[in-house]
């Protein structure tokens, strides 16, 4: 009886989070009315999650750390916990048996999962590439990261220097996927 949308509200406010910002897109009225601030993506149509992520901008602050979820998610309360006790300049939840639910989903996981290379310290070195075998993938970003707050501005700084004609990963500039930006800081 309630959207992901309710239940991701319920798990970042359980976890003391209150200054909640949703993007949308299509159907932006229908967040209206709701416990959380209403940004609207009016290019949603021909962008993708980063530049609408930065429709967001003037909503967060530096001051603060940055949690970013997608708003088709669900995760419990404890795998949030663990990332706002991470002290990573930028942490992503990745899921390490991501492969048995995938292959519930799906006839070939390979087809639609994306690679996630860990180093021997557990940091991220490669992610969102199409992956060759099952030995490129250490686990699957799912969709939940948090910029520490010194971060912030830094991060902001690379996506206003990025080139705006580039290619990234196959995409241009604003229909870039998170996992292109995430590899790219």
């Amino acid at each position: 009886g309630r959207s992901l949308l309710e239940r991701q509200v319920a798990v970042l406010r359980a976890a003391g989070i209150s200054d909640i910002t949703v993007v949308g897109g299509y159907r932006a009225d229908q967040l209206e009315g709701q416990t959380w601030r209403v940004v609207r993506n009016e290019d949603y149509a021909v962008t993708n999650m980063v530049a609408t992520l930065f429709c967001a901008r003037d909503a967060w602050s530096s001051d603060a750390d940055l949690i970013v979820c997608y708003g088709d998610i669900v995760y419990e309360e404890r795998v949030l916990h663990a990332l706002l006790a991470s002290r990573a300049p930028i942490g992503v939840v990745i899921d390490r048996n991501w492969r048995a639910y995938w292959e519930r989903r799906m006839e070939d996981p390979l087809s639609d999962a994306e690679t996630l290379k860990l180093d021997k310290n557990g940091l991220i070195v490669e992610l969102g590439k199409r992956p060759r075998s099952y030995k490129d993938i250490e686990g699957q970003y799912i969709g939940l990261f948090k910029v520490r707050a010194d971060c912030v501005a830094p991060m902001e700084t690379r996506y206003d220097t990025m080139d705006h004609d580039a290619n990234y990963d196959g995409q241009d500039f604003l229909n870039m996927y998170m996992t292109s930006f995430l590899q790219n800081l």
